[in-house]
C-alpha cells in the first residue's frame, strides 16, 4: 500500500495518551502509519491504547521532575497533551495544586521538547504539537492555574517554532474548546457548585455560553487536526495556534 500521508515509519510520543484526546490522537497517528508511544500515569490505560494501536506504553508521572531527568527522546513527533484541571477561586486555590498543574502542563513539555530536539535536529525533521486550549487564548474565572499554564504553553510553543524552524522542526498549538472527555466531565460538579446552578445546566450555560455552535468538541476532531499538523501538507505551518471552539474566540 502506498503511503499517502508521508509519515510511514515515523515515530511519535503522546503524553496523556491513555484516554480522551490523547487516546484519539494515538489512534489517528497510528492510522497514518506512525509508530506511537503512549505515556501516561495510568499504565493500564496506556497499555490498552498501545495494544489497540500496536504501540508502546510508558508509565510516566509528569508532575515529578525526577521522572524526566536525563531522558533522551528519539521520536519524530512529540504531542504534549497531558493535563489536569482544578476549578476554584484564587483565594481558595491550593498553591501545591497550582505548582503541580504548571509542572505537568508547562515544565514537563519544556523538558520533553528539550530532550527531543537533538534527535529531531540531527534528522532534519520534527513535529511538536502542544495541546493547548481556548484557555490559552482566553481566560475564565476559577481556573487560574489552567489558564496560566495554557498561556505559558503558547509562549513555549512559539519560541520552539522560532528555534526549530531552521532545523526542519515545527511547533504548533491546537486550541479546542470544551471536549467530550473525562477531564471535562469531572468539572461539571465543581462548576455547578461555584456558580450555584444545577449540574444539568453547566454544559449549556457555562461551557457552551460563548460558542456559536452549541456542542462539545469530539476527541476525534482534535486528533484529525493533529494528524494534519504533523503531515507534509502542514510543513509551512509553524508557531501557529489553531482554534476548534465553535466560534468562542471569534467574539
Amino acid at each position: 500500500m502506498n503511503d499517502l500521508s508521508g509519515l510511514e515509519g515515523r515515530s511519535a510520543l503522546i503524553t496523556g495518551g491513555a484516554s480522551g484526546i490523547g487516546a484519539a490522537i494515538a489512534r489517528r497517528l497510528a492510522e497514518l502509519g506512525i509508530a506511537v508511544q503512549i505515556a501516561d500515569l495510568d499504565l493500564g490505560g496506556a497499555q490498552a491504547v498501545a495494544a489497540e494501536t500496536r504501540g508502546e506504553a510508558w508509565q510516566l508521572d509528569l508532575s515529578d521532575p525526577a521522572a524526566l531527568s536525563g531522558i533522551e527522546l528519539e521520536v519524530d513527533i512529540l504531542v504534549n497533551n497531558a493535563g489536569i484541571q482544578q476549578v476554584s477561586p484564587i483565594e481558595e486555590f491550593d498553591p501545591a495544586v497550582f505548582h503541580k498543574m504548571l509542572m505537568i502542563m508547562v515544565e514537563a513539555p519544556f523538558r520533553l521538547i528539550r530532550s527531543a530536539l537533538p534527535y529531531m535536529y540531527a534528522r532534519g525533521f520534527g513535529r511538536i504539537v502542544n495541546v493547548s486550549s481556548v484557555h490559552g487564548l482566553r481566560a475564565s474565572e476559577y481556573k487560574s492555574a489552567y489558564v496560566t499554564a495554557k498561556h505559558a504553553l503558547e509562549g513555549l510553543s512559539k519560541v520552539t517554532a522560532l528555534e526549530g524552524g531552521p532545523h526542519g522542526v515545527t511547533s504548533n498549538c491546537v486550541n479546542p474548546g470544551y471536549v467530550r472527555t473525562p477531564l471535562v466531565e469531572k468539572q461539571i460538579a465543581d462548576q455547578a457548585r461555584i456558580h450555584g446552578i444545577a449540574e444539568s445546566a453547566v454544559v449549556e450555560t457555562i461551557m457552551l455560553a460563548h460558542n456559536a455552535i452549541k456542542r462539545l468538541v469530539e476527541p476525534e476532531e482534535v486528533a484529525a487536526l493533529v494528524g494534519w499538523l504533523v503531515g507534509p501538507d502542514a510543513a509551512m505551518v509553524n508557531g501557529a495556534s489553531y482554534t476548534m471552539d465553535g466560534g468562542w474566540t471569534a467574539q
